[in-house]
């Protein structure tokens, strides 16, 4: 699903991991954090959950997603449950660091493309903790069952491939923890 040439970035920084783990609220909590972090918000073509921000996606239809797939406008993209989520290629021209929240097949995909990409994969504490955190964030039965059934199927695919595995047990203590890495990186440069 990729295939296009590479973007040239700063560092890129993918956050990733299966559904309920908490990488919106980890991320949104680096980028409050980190005025050097830039966030590329994600697209999708599924409706927005209620309470969800307006921010936490740019919520579109089926037809102005692939119009984008047509003309290049993804780093990647993927579909799942029957719609569409994929990342915009980042318009970045300030020397920020670039923060992808993604799933794990988009994931692969920016590593193939940008293997110097760093790759922090999250972990639910158990998998008790995160059905109920799909429950609680308003997921239908039925949407839960698929996602715990498609964790058990990314979290092999996100260990081989992630530079980085965090457990996502206290929030503070890995944002603390994601601060750290995102600083050794750059400390290496």
């Amino acid at each position: 699903m990729t295939g296009l040439p590479a973007v040239s970035l700063s560092r890129i920084f993918i956050v990733s991991g299966p559904g309920g783990v908490g990488k919106g609220t980890i991320v949104s909590a680096l980028v409050e954090r980190d005025p050097r972090l830039w966030l590329s918000r994600s697209w999708t073509t599924r409706e927005q959950r209620p309470g969800e921000r307006d921010t936490a996606y740019v919520f579109t239809d089926h037809a102005t997603f692939e119009r984008h797939i047509e003309e290049g406008g993804f780093l990647e993209w993927t579909s799942f449950l029957g719609n569409y989520y994929g990342t915009p290629r980042p318009d970045v021209t300030s020397q920020r660091d670039v923060v992808l929240e993604i799933e794990v097949d988009g994931a692969r995909q920016v590593k193939s493309v940008h293997p110097e990409a760093v790759l922090i994969f999250v972990l639910p504490p158990s998998r008790e903790e995160q059905q109920r955190r799909l429950r609680g964030r308003g997921d239908p039965e039925d949407k839960v069952d698929q996602r715990l059934q498609k964790a058990l199927d990314e979290e092999p695919v996100g260990l081989a491939i992630a530079n980085h595995v965090v457990v996502n047990d206290d929030l503070e203590r890995t944002v603390d923890e994601m601060m750290e890495i995102i600083r050794q990186h750059r400390s290496a440069d």
